[in-house]
């Protein structure tokens, strides 16, 4: 995929399947190339059932258990975790982020932790940086009878993710604007 970008929006026929994970890794070696951070994606654990013993690869296998998020990290000094996700409509269903999730991330800030999930909205060419705090209203919202989802007018368009000096997925910055607006 060629770097044929401009800020915040991506001039490609769309991200498909596993390529802002792709891009996310991108940025996290660039980070770490610049000392800027150590973020790693955790694989989520499977057990093998079938292997093909010609080939040595793996036929069938099922998760050992639930994941918690995608990545993990620091930023000079300050822990982070985050999950990525796609969206294709304006609207982004609470079921596609599970409870486990949500409880891991809870947990994690309150150990001082800063947790948040990158949401790539497919129809808009657009990321976005979406903070624990809404992660959090969004969900409890869902469990006590309200909507089962978001829409994009609610959350906060200065946490948009912007592409900066060959970091594809700029997440540093709507981080640091979290930061500032938890003093």
């Amino acid at each position: 995929m060629g770097q044929n970008y401009k800020m915040g929006t991506w001039n490609t026929r769309g991200l498909r399947g596993s390529t802002l994970e792709e891009l996310i890794n991108m940025t996290n070696d660039k980070y770490r190339e610049q000392n800027m951070a150590l973020v790693q994606k955790i694989p989520t654990p499977i057990k093998p059932v079938e292997i093909d013993q010609r080939t040595r690869h793996i036929t069938k296998a099922f998760f050992e258990q639930k994941s918690t998020v995608d990545y993990i990290g620091v930023v000079q000094g300050v822990p982070i975790c985050f999950d990525a996700k796609e969206c294709n409509t304006d609207t982004f269903p609470i079921q596609n982020i599970h409870k486990h999730q949500v409880e891991f991330m809870k947990q994690f800030e309150e150990q001082g932790g800063v947790s948040f999930l990158i949401i790539y909205y497919t129809n808009r060419n657009e990321i976005f940086y979406l903070p624990f705090y809404l992660i959090e209203k969004f969900f409890v919202r869902s469990e006590h009878g309200g909507r089962k989802s978001f829409r994009f007018e609610e959350i906060d368009l200065a946490y948009q993710i912007n592409t900066d000096k060959g970091v594809p997925v700029h997440y540093l910055e709507p981080l640091a604007f979290d930061l500032q607006n938890r003093d």
